[in-house]
């Protein structure tokens, strides 16, 4: 039974103005009736289509929640009127110096794109929404990269932004604030470490190197030995080897004479 009256209370309206609050709503309309035509420049209002307009009278919220767009009355000196921009909204991280995981000083900065979906909440529950999404947007960049090691942080930008967009949407829920990107700009890190990890990747690249030039050497004396074997195995291949050699000689200095020697000759000359 408890729980039965404690909704039926909640679903009941909101009590409404006193009697001191509606004295001063009609005094509110006879000022705009003495002041008439001037009282129209400060009691009507427009609301552009992007907007919509929270109106506030003696300190509550009009039944029916936010306004617009359009054209609204407003009484003089008693009702408040705050207009709120339904459009996405980009703002800049500042840079901030972030110490990672692995000890390394970096300063990171980012982009954020969010827009209001609940004009009333973000009037009501929070001082200023878009102040405070921008100090809660800091705050979120230092916490998420704080828990990460600097190569993580280069490698992982994406995934970094995607869950910095999910807890930052889940806070501002109940401004009625809807994050809807966030991407991490760049990554600045000291000159110290810059140098250290050229130096780091020019050495890879020549350890690199090395290994290359040593397994193409391994490839070309493995095949250097498989010709040796051929060649041992057939003398009329000598013989055709020692013939292009001749022919490549004479192709390519033309001033050289060339007097060719058998080979039987130079057979006979090794047995002795």
């Amino acid at each position: 039974m408890e729980s039965v009256q404690s909704e039926d209370t909640k679903n009941q309206p909101e009590e409404g103005f006193g009697v001191c609050a509606y004295v001063l709503i009609g005094f509110s309309y006879i000022i705009f009736i003495f002041t008439f035509p001037l009282s129209l420049l400060f009691c009507i209002k427009i609301v552009k289509e992007y907007e919509r307009a929270v109106i506030l009278r003696l300190g509550r919220i009009l039944p029916g929640g936010a306004k617009g767009p359009g054209l609204f009355f407003i009484l003089p000196c008693i009702d408040q009127i705050v207009s709120i921009d339904l459009r996405t909204i980009t703002f800049d991280v500042p840079p901030q110096e972030i110490l990672t995981k692995d000890s390394v000083t970096i300063t990171v900065d980012a982009v954020c794109y969010f827009k209001i979906f609940d004009p009333v909440i973000s009037v009501i529950n929070v001082e200023n929404a878009q102040f405070s999404t921008r100090l809660l947007a800091a705050t979120t960049l230092r916490n998420i990269l704080g828990t990460r090691t600097l190569q993580e942080i280069l490698q992982d930008k994406e995934i970094i932004a995607q869950n910095m967009q999910e807890t930052l949407d889940n806070t501002t829920d109940s401004w009625g604030i809807k994050v809807e990107r966030v991407e991490v700009k760049d990554v600045r890190l000291p000159v110290n470490m810059q140098r250290a990890m050229a130096t780091e990747a020019e050495s890879t690249r020549e350890a690199r190197a090395k290994v290359i030039a040593a397994e193409g050497e391994q490839k070309a004396s493995v095949a250097l030995k498989q010709a040796a074997d051929i060649i041992h195995q057939s003398p009329v291949a000598l013989q055709l080897r020692y013939l292009q050699t001749l022919t490549n000689i004479s192709a390519e200095k033309n001033s050289t004479i060339i007097f060719p020697i058998p080979i039987e000759m130079l057979k006979s000359f090794s047995k002795s």
